[in-house]
């Protein structure tokens, strides 16, 4: 059996910040990813493994909506209230 040394990708977290495009593109390259702050790690990043994936069902959701919502919307000021009061914040 082969055995592969792989070495794993470290970015700090304000790479990830500045630099995402190439966080991106090592994880389309199968590449494992630690994030890091002050030298210590954060976080670690992998590519979903394959099948894990979900896609979205816009249909799905939109009868979802309907079931939940019906045909109401709020306003910005009623979105502003449920948030706060979601938050205990006051105006």
């Amino acid at each position: 059996m082969k055995q592969f040394i792989t070495t794993m990708q470290t970015l700090t977290v304000r790479d990830l910040r500045y630099d995402f495009g190439k966080v991106e593109a090592w994880l389309a390259d199968g590449q494992e990813i630690e994030i890091t702050k002050h030298g210590k790690p954060v976080a670690h990043l992998s590519p979903p493994r394959s099948g894990s994936v979900l896609k979205f069902d816009g249909e799905t959701h939109r009868r979802w909506l309907e079931e939940t919502w019906g045909s109401r919307v709020f306003t910005a000021e009623e979105v502003k209230e449920m948030r706060e009061a979601e938050l205990g914040e006051t105006s």
